[in-house]
Parts: C-alpha cells; sequence; structure tokens
C-alpha cells in the first residue's frame, strides 16, 4: 500500500460554497466553505446519466481536509470510497463531502443560536447547489447522508428533520442516549474547571493562548462548551451548561434541553420519516470508549418500536473503541448505494 495518495479512478473536484445563511454567523466562522464532490468512473462517458448521491459528514473537530489524512495502512476514504465504485461492488454514486466545522469544534449539523444555522446549509443550500451542478438524482429515495461519531449523529437526525431530502442514511458510533454518552463526562468538566474557578470561559482563554490539546482538560472542555452552544445556546447565542460548573449539580431545564436532541428521544416524535427511509445503516464498536454501542442499540429498538420494518435495517456490533473504525464508512457506502440505485424495471415480454 502507497504511502502517498493514489490515482482515482473517478474524479474528486474542489468547490467554495458562499453561504447566505452561514454570513454574520454567531462564532465569525467562515461563511465561504469548501465542498468536496466525487463522481464515480464513467460519469463523463454518457452525460444523460443521473446518479444517486450520499453526503458524507465529519465527527466533532473535524473539517474538509480530514477527509485526506493518510494512516499507516490504511487509505482514506475517498480512496476506499473510489474503490467501491471501481470494483462495482456498488452501483457509482455522486459522494458529496461537507464541511460543518466552527471555532469550538463542531456544530453537530444543527441550527443553533450559538454556533449558527449548519442544517439549514447542507440542506437548503449544498443539496441544491450540488444538484444544480452535478447529474444528481433529484429526490430523496436517491440521495443518503452518511457520518462517524457527531457526524453519525447528524446523519440521524438529518433525515428525521428533512426526509423530502433525505431517503437513506448511515450513522457510525453515532451520538445517541445522551445519558450514557455525555453525562458521564459532566463530573470530569467540573474537575477540570476547577483551577478556572468554574468559568469555562476563563478555559477558553486559556486554551487559544497556547498550543491546543496539551493539557487533559482540553477535549473534555471543549467537547461540553460545544455541545452547549449546539444544544443549549441563548437566543443571543451565550451556551448554558446543563450542569453547576462548580457544584456539578444537574440543571434539568437545560438538560432536558440538551436530552430534546438525543436521536433515541427524538424518533417517536419523526417516526413517519424513519418509516420512509429506504435504508438505514447502524453500527458501533463494542468498547466504544462513550458507550455508543449501546447507544447504536436503543436507536434500532426506538427505530423497531416507531415501526421501522426490520429488514431496512442493517444493524452490527465490531469489536473495537471508537477511533479507528474508518474502514467501516465503505461498508456502509456499498450498502447504501445498493439500496438508493434506481431500481431496474422489469419489461414483460
Amino acid at each position: 500500500m502507497l504511502p502517498w495518495s493514489a490515482e482515482l479512478a473517478g474524479r474528486l473536484e474542489e468547490h467554495v460554497v458562499s453561504s447566505e445563511l452561514l454570513r454574520g454567523n454567531p462564532l465569525d466562522d467562515p461563511h465561504e466553505r469548501p465542498v468536496l464532490v466525487y463522481v464515480p468512473p464513467g460519469y463523463d462517458d454518457d452525460p444523460e446519466r443521473r446518479y444517486p448521491s450520499v453526503y458524507a459528514i465529519q465527527g466533532f473537530t473535524g473539517h474538509i481536509e480530514m477527509w485526506r489524512n493518510r494512516m499507516p495502512y490504511r487509505q482514506p476514504f475517498p480512496e476506499t470510497a473510489d474503490a467501491v465504485f471501481a470494483s462495482g461492488e456498488a452501483p457509482p454514486a455522486i459522494v458529496v463531502f461537507v464541511d460543518a466545522w466552527t471555532a469550538h469544534g463542531g456544530s453537530q449539523f444543527v441550527d443553533s443560536p450559538g454556533t449558527g444555522r449548519y442544517h439549514s446549509y447542507i440542506c437548503d443550500e449544498v443539496v441544491p447547489w450540488v444538484d444544480a451542478r452535478y447529474r444528481t438524482l433529484d429526490a430523496p429515495e436517491h440521495r443518503a447522508i452518511s457520518g462517524k461519531s457527531s457526524g453519525g449523529y447528524g446523519a440521524m437526525i438529518t433525515p428525521m428533520l428533512r426526509p423530502d431530502l433525505f431517503g437513506a442514511f448511515a450513522t457510525h458510533a453515532g451520538d445517541a442516549l445522551f445519558e450514557y454518552s455525555y453525562m458521564p463526562e459532566f463530573p470530569k468538566c467540573v474537575r477540570h474547571l476547577r483551577k478556572y474557578d468554574g468559568d469555562i470561559w476563563r478555559w477558553w482563554d486559556d486554551f487559544n493562548g497556547r498550543a491546543s490539546f496539551t493539557r487533559p482538560e482540553d477535549m473534555d472542555l471543549l467537547n461540553v462548551l460545544a455541545m452547549a452552544l449546539c444544544y443549549s445556546a441563548r437566543e443571543d447565542g451565550t451556551p448554558e451548561l446543563p450542569f453547576d460548573p462548580v457544584t456539578g449539580a444537574i440543571r434539568q431545564d437545560v438538560w432536558d434541553r440538551w436530552l430534546a436532541w438525543d436521536p433515541v428521544r427524538m424518533v417517536p416524535g419523526h417516526a413517519e420519516a424513519m418509516r420512509s427511509q429506504r435504508a438505514i445503516w447502524i453500527d458501533g464498536g463494542t468498547r466504544d470508549e462513550w458507550f455508543l454501542d449501546v447507544g447504536a442499540q436503543a436507536f434500532r429498538q426506538a427505530l423497531l418500536d416507531a415501526g421501522v420494518q426490520e429488514d431496512v435495517i442493517h444493524f452490527e456490533l465490531f469489536e473495537a473503541g471508537h477511533g479507528g473504525i474508518d474502514y467501516r464508512y465503505p461498508l456502509a457506502l456499498a450498502w447504501l448505494c445498493r439500496a438508493i440505485a434506481p431500481r431496474r424495471r422489469v419489461i414483460s415480454p
């Protein structure tokens, strides 16, 4: 395996989308965002052919250039995705890599007064932008979304909120069952904040004045601050923590705002949207440090309780932790593409 980039059978095209929805966002993050669009082998050969599309979104702290990161003995996802199509393992599709990074590490792909309108950015700007420039099949049954961790979370909730756009999704270790995935981090954060007198903004100022992630508290505090910006920001954009930063006592009204965004709890209110999905891939590692394998089980059961047919769901737990599971992405991609590809008509003799 080459330790550098390999030539693709398809093509990866780089673009910049100027977003009116992200212009003037609360964190003053760029409103011009990079978008990568992969077109499969043979795209140029038949100008009349249209293709299904899969939108790929990243986990917390992920930005678009990280799709090209190369680990020893592993290929980055654009290359493993290309191999899926080059080998004929899946029918051809367009793959769109979307950036939703923020100054605090991520947007959770929701609209929030604390971060900006990232859900609307994807749904109301990126999707129409892609459909206008590429030969996509513009219908939910031919459009999917996929992601890992926070990206898996975005992949779960986006079709719930916009079943008119997305008719299939894959979630790898997606954030779910918040009392297990988020709440155990709260007492850790209380301990971390003792040296900052309970003031998370004192930590933030310190974090920005030195090399990042050089102290043990950095990722825990960054994560809880980012989630508060996404799930429980006031109308003026001020984030509210779901616990008292000095005593650790749960602020139930704020915590309830977080729980309202838990995919497991969201399913009953979006049951019809979930029943409309053509394909749902759910997986997670059995040693996931945030117990997202347990969240995956709970999410699957919530779907079944809501009337989603079992044969629509691919559910799998595998031996792994939270990290290093990128080898799962092309498996889900191939499965999704087979589900959202145009179905052949049988013509009677």
